[in-house]
C-alpha cells in the first residue's frame, strides 16, 4: 500500500486509534534502531605478520597450540643490544632487557606490487609498508579480490602509535637528505589512507592512537561504522614496528620492563613486560551481508566497547573500575550475559600492578553467580608474543578468534606460582597452563580486553561462527585454477604455494579451492590456468609448473593494460550432431535454464519437442529428423543462445556479434533486435519454409577467390550464386545440382581444390525464392529494434544499424551470400582480437583465423564434437583467462554454492629499500682515536665513532678516510664484516689496521669481496 493510500486510511480512522497505531510505528522505529546498535558483525578475514614466524592465522595458531615463545635477543639489524644493555634501568641511555618480539626483514618490501616507486618506498615508514603486505592478505584470506573493491564503501580503521623510522631517517639522512615523500612516508594519517587510496577505498579511513589499546579501538570503531552504515565492509586492526631504541630506553627507566625479557602475567614473579611488534588486521562485515555473499565467518562480534580511565591514581596507572565497566559496557552492547562469556584474552601484561587490578575487574564483571566449577578461562597472548603495543588488542583478539573456531585453549606460558596479590581462592577464573579442550552448553563467547597507556580501554565480545550447511556436492568432472602474480618468478612460487597447501590438506575439495583461488584473488598479468579432475592432479601439475615445466596448462602474460575485446562467432547450419551439448546440459544450470526456455517456445511450431530431437541417440529416428531443416535451424539457434547465455553469466560479453547464416538471429537476439520470442517464431518459419522447397539443390566449398568464382557462376544466373564468402580463398556456391556440378568439374579441371557440400537444399541461392512472400509475411508481424550492441551483417559485411531492424533485412538475409570473411575483417578492425565460436562444433574459427593470418588473436570453441563439453569448455575459458580477458568467477561459480576456504596468499617479491646514509664531508680537524694508535680524519668525535664499530661499519666508513682510504681495527672490522654477510678474500690476513678502498663500501646492501 502507498504511503498516500496509508495516509488515506489514518485519516479515517478515531483520534485514539491514529495515537496508537502512531505509537506503534515509533515502537517499531525504536526496535529498529535498537537492533542496528546492537546488530552482529561478522569476522571473515584475518591477516597478520607476527613476531615467531607466524604470517597468517595457521601459523599464529600453530604457535600458540605447541606453547611456543617468540620472544628473542634484539637482532643485530635493529640495534647494539651489546652497547645499549644495562641490567640498571636507571643507567643513561641504556636498555634493561635483552629482549623483544620481534618480526623477519621488515626493511624488505614489494613496492612494484603496489605501484609504488623503489626511491618512495625507501621514504616510507615500513610500518605503512608492512600493513599493505598484510591488508593484501587478510583481504586475500577472506577470499575478496582486493582488486574488485575499488569504489565500494570499505572503511580502513588502523591503530599505530610508534614513529620509530621518522628517527631512523633524520639520524641517518639528516635535514639535508630528506625528500618529497618523508612527509607522506612518516604520516600517521597516510597510513589508513594510504591503503584507502591504492585500493579505491571510499568508507572511513582513520588512523588513531590510543597507546596498547589502539587496534581493539580500531576495531571498536569499524564495528560502529558498520552498524551505522558508514560503510558496508572494514578492515580494521593495528601495526607497530620497533626499528630505533629510543623506546626501549625510555621504558626501561619507568621500570616497565621485565629485566629477563619475559611477559609473566598472572605469575609471582611478574616484573614488567616485553616488547614486541608486527601488524595484524581483520575483514569485517554486518552478519546478514556476510551470510548473504556466502562467506566464510570466523567469528561474530556481538558488543564493543571504549572508555576512560579518568582521574586514576596516576597518569598511565590502570583503573580497576574503568575496566570493570567497559567489560560491562561490552556485554550489554551485544546482548550476553556475564555467565555465557567462557574465556577472556586478557590484557595480561605481567606487571606487579596492572594483573591484580584486571584479574579483579574480570572477576567482579563475569563472576558473579559462576560456579566455582565453571570457571572462567583467562590468558595472555603477551606470553607467547610480547607486548605488541598498537597491535597487541587485535593479536589477543585474533588469538581468541582461533580458541573459538578450535573449540581448544592454547596454553598460557610462564606460569609457576599465581600472583599472591590476587585472592584467586574467591574468583571463579582459571588461568590454563595446558592445552584445554573449551566444551560447554551453548555457543562458545569469548571477551578481548585491551587497556592503554593512556587510560583509553577497549573490550570486544565474541561469539563462535554460525553453523552452516553443508557444502554442496559437486557433479562437474573436472575444475579450472586460474592464478596470477605480477612477475613469472612470483606467479612460479605462487603455484609452489598452491601446491604445498593441497598437500597439507587433502580434506580441501579441490571444487572449493578453484573457486576461492579464481573469485578470491585479484588477476595481474603473469597467468597460469590449469584443469584437473582432482587435487592430486592438480598438486602434480602445479609442482611441475613451480620447478620451471613450460608444458604445463595454459601459461603467459597479458602484454596490454586495455580491456580485451571479444567476438562471438555464431555457427551456420551444418555443425549440428545428435546428442550435441548433452553433457554441458546435465553439468551447467544456466545453459540447461536457457535451452529449456527456447524448447518450450518452439513447441507450438514443432511436431516432436526440440530436446528429444537434439539429445537423440545418434542412429535413432529422431536423430534423423535432426539432419531436417525444419528441425536442425531451431535446435542450432537453442543451442547456440543458451551458450551465449552461459557464457554471459561467465561476464564473458563481446564487442561484436557476428552469425554465419542462420547464426546471425542468436546475434540479433543479444543485440535487442528482436525479443527471444519473436526470433523463435522467425526460425521456426524460416527452417519450416525451406523445409517445404523441393529437394534437389546443392552446395560445395570452391578454394578459389570469390570474383574468380563469381565469374564461372555468371552463365548459371538462374539457378546459381555464389552463397558464401568465407575466406580469402573459400568460396561457397548453391543452387540447382546440375550447374553446380558444371562449375565444380570446370575447376577439378583447372588444378582447384573443391569440396561437396551435404546438405538437404540450396540455401542462399535462387531456390530459395519461392518461399521469400511468405516468410517475409511472418517477418512482417514481428517487433523490431535498433541493435544495441555491434552487429555484423551477413548482407554487407559490416557494422549494422537501423536496417537490421527492417522486416526487409531478413527476407534479403535468406537470398543473399554470406559475406563473413568481410564480417570478420571488420570485427578485427574494431579491435576484436578474442573470437569465440558459439556453436556445437567449430566451423567458423578455422575460416576466420585464414582470414587474419598475421594477426595475434586467441581462438575459442565452446564445444567440440567427439570431446568432453565440459572439458572443451574449462580449455576455451582457460584461454581466454591467459589472453587477459576479465572474467566473472563469481558468476561462473554461482549455480553451485561453493564455500570459500584458506588459501595461501600472494607471494610478495621483497627486496630491501631502507633510508641512504648520508654521504659527511670531511672535516678538517683531526683527531686522534686512541684504538687506532694513530691520527684519524673524521668529523664525529671518538665516542660516536667506537659506538658505530660493530653496529653499522660497512655502511658509515665512507665517514672515516685517511688519505682517501677508510681505517679501522682489524678485530672490530673482521667481526662486524662477518656479521653482515660479507665474504673475505682467501688471502686475507690479520694486520692492525685493514685498508678498504671506498669502492668496496659504496653500497652496504650488496656483499663485496675484502682485500686487505
Amino acid at each position: 500500500m502507498s504511503d498516500g493510500a496509508l495516509s488515506e486510511q489514518n485519516a479515517s480512522l478515531s483520534p485514539l486509534r491514529r495515537a496508537l497505531l502512531a505509537l506503534d510505528q515509533m515502537q517499531a522505529k525504536l526496535h529498529a534502531a535498537e537492533h542496528a546498535q546492537r546488530q552482529p558483525v561478522a569476522i571473515v578475514g584475518i591477516g597478520c605478520r607476527l613476531p615467531g614466524g607466524a604470517d597468517g592465522p595457521d601459523a599464529f595458531w600453530e604457535l600458540l597450540r605447541s606453547g611456543t615463545e617468540s620472544v628473542v635477543e634484539v637482532p643485530s639489524d635493529r640495534w647494539d643490544i651489546d652497547r645499549l644493555y644495562d641490567p640498571d634501568p636507571d643507567a643513561p641511555g641504556k636498555m634493561s632487557t635483552r629482549r623483544g618480539g620481534f618480526i623477519d626483514r621488515v626493511g624488505h618490501f614489494d613496492p612494484q606490487f603496489f605501484g609504488i616507486a623503489p626511491r618512495e618506498a625507501a621514504s616510507m615508514d615500513p610500518q605503512q609498508r608492512v600493513l599493505l603486505e598484510v591488508a593484501w592478505e587478510s583481504l586475500e584470506h577472506a577470499g575478496i579480490a582486493p582488486g574488485r573493491l575499488s569504489g565500494s564503501r570499505t572503511g580502513v580503521f588502523v591503530g599505530m602509535a610508534a614513529s620509530d623510522y621518522a628517527y631512523v631517517q633524520m639520524e641517518s639522512a639528516g635535514l639535508e637528505g630528506l625528500d618529497a615523500y618523508y612527509t607522506s612516508g612518516i604520516a600517521h594519517s597516510i597510513a589508513s589512507g594510504r591503503l584507502s587510496y591504492l585500493l579505491g577505498l571510499l568508507g572511513p579511513s582513520i588512523t588513531l592512537d590510543t597507546a596498547c589499546s589502539s587496534s581493539l579501538v580500531a576495531v571498536h570503531l569499524a564495528v560502529q561504522s558498520l552498524r551505522a552504515r558508514e560503510c558496508n565492509m572494514a578492515l580494521a586492526g593495528g601495526v607497530n614496528l620497533m626499528l630505533s631504541p629510543e623506546n626501549s630506553i625510555l621504558m626501561s627507566k619507568y621500570h616497565m620492563m621485565a629485566p629477563d625479557g619475559r611477559c609473566k602475567a598472572f605469575d609471582a614473579t611478574a616484573d614488567g613486560f616485553v616488547r614486541g611488534e608486527g601488524c595484524a588486521l581483520v575483514v569485517l562485515k554486518r552478519l546478514d551481508d556476510a551470510v548473504a555473499a556466502g562467506d566464510a565467518i570466523l567469528a561474530v562480534i556481538r558488543g564493543s566497547a571504549v572508555n576512560q580511565d579518568g582521574a586514576s591514581s596516576g597518569l598511565t596507572a590502570p583503573n580497576g573500575p574503568s575496566q570493570e565497566a567497559v567489560i560491562r559496557e561490552a556485554l550489554v552492547n551485544g546482548g550476553v550475559s556475564p555467565r555465557e562469556v567462557g574465556y577472556v584474552e586478557a590484557h595480561g601484561t605481567g606487571t606487579a600492578l596492572g594483573d591484580p587490578i584486571e584479574v579483579q575487574a574480570l572477576a567482579a564483571a563475569l563472576g558473579a553467580g559462576r560456579p566455582q566449577d565453571e570457571p572462567l578461562a583467562i590468558g595472555s597472548v603477551k606470553t607467547n608474543i610480547g607486548h605488541l603495543e598498537a597491535v597487541a588488542g587485535v593479536a589477543g583478539l585474533i588469538k581468541a578468534v582461533l580458541i573459538l573456531q578450535h573449540a581448544q585453549i592454547p596454553p598460557h606460558l610462564h606460569l609457576r606460582e599465581l600472583n599472591p596479590h590476587v585472592d584467586w581462592a574467591s574468583m571463579p577464573l582459571v588461568v590454563p597452563t595446558r592445552q584445554t579442550d573449551w566444551s560447554q552448553p551453548g555457543p562458545r563467547i569469548a571477551g578481548v580486553s585491551a587497556f592503554g597507556f593512556s587510560g583509553t580501554n577497549a573490550h570486544v565480545v565474541l561469539e563462535q561462527s554460525p553453523e552452516v550447511d553443508a557444502a554442496p556436492i559437486d557433479d562437474r568432472p573436472s575444475h579450472l585454477l586460474a592464478i596470477s602474480a605480477s612477475t613469472e618468478p612470483a606467479l612460479r612460487a605462487l603455484a609452489r604455494r598452491h601446491a604445498a597447501h593441497l598437500a597439507e590438506h587433502p580434506e580441501l575439495a579441490l571444487a572449493d579451492v578453484c573457486a576461492t583461488a579464481n573469485g578470491g584473488r585479484s588477476h595481474f598479468a603473469h597467468r597460469l590456468a590449469l584443469i584437473a579432475d582432482s587435487s592430486a592432479a592438480m598438486r602434480d601439475q602445479l609442482e611441475a609448473f613451480a620447478a620451471g615445466a613450460d608444458d604445463v596448462g595454459i601459461h603467459g602474460e597479458v602484454t596490454s593494460t586495455d580491456p580485451r575485446k571479444v567476438a562471438f562467432l555464431f555457427t551456420g547450419q551444418g555443425a549440428q550432431h545428435a546428442g550435441m551439448a548433452r553433457e554441458l546440459y546435465d553439468l551447467q544450470p544456466v545453459f540447461r535454464a536457457a535451452l529449456e526456455r527456447c524448447a518450450t517456445l518452439f513447441e507450438p511450431y514443432l511436431d516432436l519437442p526440440l530436446l528429444s530431437v537434439i539429445f537423440a541417440t545418434p542412429g535413432s529416428d529422431a536423430a534423423e529428423l535432426l539432419g531436417q531443416t525444419k528441425y536442425t535451424q531451431p535446435a542450432l539457434f537453442a543451442v547456440e543462445h543458451a551458450l551465449a547465455e552461459m557464457w554471459g553469466s561467465w561476464g564473458i560479453h563481446a564487442q561484436a556479434l557476428l552469425g554465419h547464416s542462420v547464426g546471425e538471429y542468436v546475434a540479433a537476439v543479444l543485440a535487442g533486435v528482436f525479443s527471444l520470442e519473436d526470433a523463435v517464431q522467425l526460425i521456426a518459419a524460416r527452417g519450416r519454409l525451406m523445409q517445404a522447397l523441393p529437394a534437389g539443390g546443392a552446395m560445395a566449398t570452391v578454394f578459389a577467390p570469390a570474383d574468380r568464382v563469381e565469374a564461372a557462376v555468371a552463365p548459371f544466373a538462374a539457378d546459381l550464386a555464389v552463397a558464401a564468402v568465407n575466406g580469402p580463398v573459400h568460396t561457397v556456391i548453391s543452387g540447382g545440382a546440375a550447374s553446380v556440378g558444371a562449375v565444380t568439374d570446370a575447376f577439378v579441371a583447372a588444378g582447384v581444390r573443391v569440396q561437396p557440400l551435404v546438405v538437404s537444399h540450396a540455401f542462399h541461392s535462387p531456390l530459395m525464392e519461392p518461399m521469400l512472400d511468405e516468410f517475409a509475411a511472418v517477418a512482417g508481424r514481428v517487433t523490431y529494434h535498433a541493435p544495441r550492441r555491434r552487429v555484423i551483417s551477413n548482407v554487407t559485411g559490416r557494422a549494422v544499424g537501423r536496417e537490421v531492424s527492417e522486416p526487409g533485412y531478413w527476407v534479403r538475409h535468406v537470398r543473399q551470400p554470406v559475406l563473413f570473411a568481410a564480417g570478420i575483417d571488420a570485427a578485427s578492425k574494431a579491435g576484436c582480437d578474442i573470437f569465440v565460436e558459439i556453436g556445437p562444433h567449430p566451423v567458423l574459427l578455422g575460416m576466420a583465423q585464414s582470414c587474419l593470418a598475421d594477426a595475434a588473436a586467441t581462438w575459442a570453441p565452446s564445444l567440440r564434437r567427439k570431446r568432453a563439453d565440459w572439458q572443451q569448455l574449462l580449455e576455451s575459458l582457460a584461454a581466454l583467462y591467459v589472453a587477459g580477458v576479465d572474467i566473472d568467477w563469481l558468476g561462473f561459480e554461482a549455480p553451485y554454492g561453493r564455500r570459500r576456504v584458506a588459501l595461501p596468499t600472494y607471494p610478495f617479491q621483497r627486496e630491501r629499500h631502507w633510508v641512504k646514509r648520508r654521504r659527511r664531508p670531511v672535516d678538517a680537524d683531526v683527531a686522534e682515536h686512541p684504538l687506532l694508535g694513530r691520527r684519524l680524519r673524521s668529523p664525529l668525535d671518538t665516542v660516536t665513532f667506537e659506538s658505530q664499530i660493530g653496529v653499522d661499519s660497512l655502511g658509515y666508513l665512507d665517514a672515516h678516510r685517511v688519505f682517501e682510504r677508510a681505517i679501522l681495527p682489524a678485530t672490530a672490522f673482521i667481526e662486524t664484516a662477518l656479521a653482515a654477510g660479507y665474504a673475505l678474500d682467501p688471502q686475507w690476513t690479520v694486520l692492525d689496521d685493514v685498508v678498504i678502498h671506498e669502492a668496496l663500501v659504496a653500497h652496504d646492501d650488496a656483499p663485496h669481496v675484502l682485500q686487505t
